[in-house]
């Protein structure tokens, strides 16, 4: 009772003191107000100075807000909350010193605490359809470290504390992210790798060290004091944290050593073919001396070195396949269409590698965006069934190979009847030749895009934003000879080093097993015939068995389950190269079957007819809620139906015929775009992936800004194209036609 008399009078008395002076709350506050908006700058010695030269202006102020706010602040907050549970025990003294320091910061409503605040990530709506990124602002948190970089008038009044833009805070600060995996019954699951994974930025004391900022992290979500947690069943769980720095050891990897080393090689004969190039620009109409042997003035040390070198004629050979004018020509070139050559193969390539990256733009794009759900209901809409079904087109490339191998192999007569003749040993010589030929075309660009694979994805896993769940540098740190090889695609494809290199692999391995079948079909052609048939039969019925005994669904998140025994094994995926390869025989081996009898309204129609098998298969999809037989069914049969709508636009433009859409399919300018669908293929993947990982915010999925996205790659993933293709596989191609030519004159004149 005497204390509760006594709080009654203090009332009583602090009442009768503000009747008799009005002013002093709203001086006080007047105060306050011209302190923040005036700049204020501090320095990290002087942080205890600070502690004791508060003023009691700020500490009145600031208690009052606290008291209002601070519980508030703790559940919402996870830098406050951080603040909150921070002590001696879990931090170093600095760390909790200033994490103390930025509470009292934000409680008085300092500019440079409040930036520190709003920079620090909190949950945004959105979370039910995935929005896991709460990663506040980077660019705010530089903020915090210097004054803002813009001017503004004095002209006008603002309400700002203009200490935002001019305030700093009183020590360095970084910005990082934490990883919680959350157990929310209410967030849609689409069993996509890492859509559970929570990104939370925050803006940190830079005297804390990143074990410690975990562990505060793991403390203040098992103390139950995020309010996320009672409201959405959160459950949350520290999985790790990023400072977003690159560690030394980058630099020390040995992908980094071998692409400098692969680029400084290629530089150096690159200028090499350019010397050479000068040397027989300076000899009178183009003769090269004996003397001089085509090449420059010696003019330095280094150059009389590459003088010496170059006299040597087999060297010389080699380096001119690294002519850039010469191989820029390639690139460019645009010719008439020569007889044997079956024109419409330029603009399957071409539509088909870009139709391949669009599809790649979206799929990175998921693992970025902050509405994935709407994502997905995207992919499954009528209209946008062109962009989901765009893996089917790998059967193009597949119909295109297997169609190519048998259709030259069976051309080539003297090859064939030097394979009859040949015993089995030379037989092998002569295999081993083709597949060395085969690795040399398509190797180098490939390994070098692998190197750039493992480095990109190192760099991207220190310093994105984002977690990054395909660790394609751990993977190709383990697993590179399985590339090395052509053989990824036998192994889980989950552990695959560049996942988008399966089709490299399958191609590699179906030319191996086609050669196999070539060779013995000169010798015994019937046997062939029965091997190719049972080889059909076969991929069919394990295709249906696997799809069964593991209840294939077409939904996306079975597709990605099912990704290794169906999508990437070989034994399913050998289809329509078989299909390909049976439609070249029949051209070369049965010339009476092509001569069809057809009007040119039946011809007309049969074309039409194959686009729209084409365009059937591709909007097959629509509806994927089937059961296990019919989806099977449907990717089976669809797939064959597809690859047999390939085969008749081949083997029609291999016989000159055509309707108007093919005709377009035929032009010359997809020439050039040809001859870069190997490198389009293999980049594509790389470059999405490295440019989204560089935002530091979530992206929305909205179909026009997708649209203006993918223009963007497109053009990024054209001009690195030629530049991969200039270095690393035109001139390979130029070395193996150079050794071709040398094995051909070194025959026999009876060969």
């Amino acid at each position: 009772m005497e204390i509760w008399l006594i709080f009654i009078f203090l009332g009583v008395a602090k009442g009768i003191a503000n009747q008799s002076n009005p002013t002093t709350t709203t001086t006080t506050t007047t105060q306050w107000q011209q302190q923040q908006q005036q700049p204020q700058y501090y320095h990290s010695n002087d942080s205890l100075q600070q502690k004791q030269q508060l003023p009691a202006v700020d500490a009145l102020v600031g208690a009052e807000f606290g008291q209002l706010h601070e519980p508030h602040l703790t559940r919402t907050s996870v830098i406050f909350g951080l603040t909150k549970v921070a002590n001696e025990s879990n931090v170093n003294a600095r760390c909790e010193s200033q994490l103390r320091q930025v509470q009292r910061g934000i409680l008085s409503k300092q500019p440079w605490a409040m930036k520190v605040l709003d920079a620090s990530g909190t949950k945004p709506s959105g979370f039910v359809y995935g929005q896991n990124y709460w990663l506040g602002s980077r660019e705010a948190c530089k903020g915090v470290q210097s004054p803002v970089g813009i001017t503004l008038s004095k002209n006008f009044d603002r309400v700002m504390h203009y200490g935002l833009i001019t305030q700093q805070a009183p020590f360095d600060m970084d910005y990082r992210v934490v990883y919680l995996r959350h157990n929310s019954p209410w967030q849609v699951e689409i069993k996509l790798m890492s859509e559970q994974i929570i990104h939370i930025g925050l803006c940190l004391p830079r005297a804390c060290s990143s074990e410690e900022v975990k562990q505060l992290a793991g403390e203040y979500v098992s103390r139950g004091m995020f309010a996320e947690n009672d409201i959405f069943d959160i459950r949350p769980e520290v999985v790790y944290m990023k400072d977003l720095q690159l560690r030394d050891v980058f630099f020390q990897r040995s992908s980094f050593r071998l692409l400098v080393a692969t680029a400084l090689a290629t530089g150096a004969l690159m200028l090499c073919a350019q010397q050479l190039l000068v040397g027989k620009k300076l000899t009178p109409n183009g003769e090269e001396t004996q003397e001089s042997g085509g090449l420059a003035p010696a003019e330095s040390e280094l150059w009389r070195a590459l003088h010496s070198l170059l006299r040597w004629e087999r060297l010389q050979k080699l380096v001119s396949c690294y002519d850039v004018p010469s191989n820029w020509s390639k690139i460019f070139a645009v010719r008439e269409n020569k007889a044997h050559e079956i024109p419409v193969m330029n603009g399957l390539r071409s539509i088909c590698a870009i139709w391949i990256m669009i599809f790649h733009v979206v799929w990175f794009m998921y693992f970025t965006v902050h509405n994935k759900t709407v994502l997905i209901t995207y992919a499954e809409q009528a209209f946008f069934q062109y962009v989901s079904s765009a893996p089917l087109l790998v059967d193009v490339f597949f119909t295109i190979s297997g169609f190519l191998q048998t259709y030259n192999f069976l051309r080539n007569s003297s090859q064939l009847e030097e394979v009859r003749r040949n015993s089995w040993r030379k037989n092998l010589q002569l295999f081993d030749k083709l597949l060395f030929h085969r690795y040399l075309r398509l190797g180098p660009l490939y390994l070098v895009v692998m190197l750039c694979v493992d480095l990109t994805y190192a760099y991207i896993g220190d310093t994105s934003v984002y977690h990054i769940n395909e660790r394609f540098d751990e993977m190709c740190s383990k697993h590179w000879w399985r590339n090395l090889f052509f053989i990824q695609n036998l192994f889980n494809h989950r552990d695959m080093c560049a996942n988008w290199s399966w089709s490299l692999a399958c191609e590699m391995q179906f030319f191996i097993l086609a050669n196999v079948l070539l060779f013995l079909y000169a010798k015994h052609p019937k046997l062939t015939k029965i091997l190719v048939a049972t080889i059909l039969i076969s991929s069919t019925v394990w295709s249906y068995g696997i799809g069964l005994s593991i209840n294939f669904q077409l939904s996306f998140d079975a597709a990605f389950a099912t990704g290794t025994e169906i999508y990437t094994s070989p034994f399913v995926r050998i289809l329509p190269y078989i299909m390909g390869a049976i439609t070249a025989w029949f051209l070369l081996e049965k010339p009476g079957s092509q001569q069809l009898v057809l009007s040119d309204m039946q011809e007309r129609s049969c074309w039409h007819f194959a686009l729209f098998i084409f365009f059937s298969c591709i909007y097959s999809t629509i509806k994927r809620d089937l059961g296990s037989l019919l989806a099977i069914s449907l990717f089976v049969l669809g797939r064959l139906c597809f690859s047999l709508s390939i085969c008749w636009v081949i083997a029609g433009s291999a016989q000159g015929r055509g309707v108007w859409w093919s005709r377009l399919l035929e032009a010359k300018g997809f020439q050039h775009l040809s001859r870069l669908s190997y490198a389009i293929y293999l980049l594509n993947p790389l470059v999405i992936a490295f440019f989204y990982s560089l935002t530091s915010a979530s992206t929305h999925a909205d179909p026009f800004m997708l649209c203006v996205v993918t223009c963007g790659f497109a053009v990024i993933v054209y001009l690195l194209s030629i530049l991969f293709s200039l270095a690393f596989e035109i001139p390979y191609s130029n070395l193996s036609s150079l050794l071709l030519k040398k094995r051909d004159a070194n025959k026999p004149k009876s060969a």
